[in-house]
């Protein structure tokens, strides 16, 4: 395992089903809340949502670190998510992520790159290999 300083979050149940989560070194907070048909008010962000978009920030992160590398610009770059659920055990069953690039001139090179990145992104190396996980990217 890599050596490297541990991220402290502490968090606290609110009670209602929500949480409240803050990240010790930058102090920015984030609230969850159950979904509407998990008995919340789905007023926040589910945990499930929480790792839907972790997946797609941490895709976009890998993808800009490699633009930087190389020398080109994917600032801009927006993405949809959507997340589908399973039962049986209740999971998240799928993920499909669309991401649109801004309009500039990709080589092919830059295009297989950038979709190289987004495969190796840590969170994309966590999840469990039952979920389905469909990326599009649009250029």
């Amino acid at each position: 395992m890599e050596n490297t300083a541990p991220v402290i979050i502490k968090g606290e149940y609110k009670g209602s089903l929500r949480n409240e989560m803050t990240h010790l070194k930058s102090n920015n907070t984030i609230m969850t809340d159950a979904p509407t048909d998990n008995h919340g008010k789905g007023e926040a962000f589910s945990p499930t949502d929480t790792v839907c978009g972790a997946l797609a920030a941490c895709m976009m992160t890998i993808m800009g670190i490699t633009a930087q590398a190389h020398d080109f610009n994917v600032d801009g770059t927006k993405y949809e998510i959507k997340k589908t659920m399973a039962q049986n055990p209740r999971r998240i069953g799928q993920i499909d992520i669309a991401f649109t690039f801004p309009k500039h001139d990709y080589t092919e090179k830059q295009k297989e790159m950038l979709k190289k990145a987004a495969d190796t992104c840590p969170v994309a190396q966590t999840l469990s290999k039952e979920v389905i996980v469909n990326i599009s990217m649009n250029f």
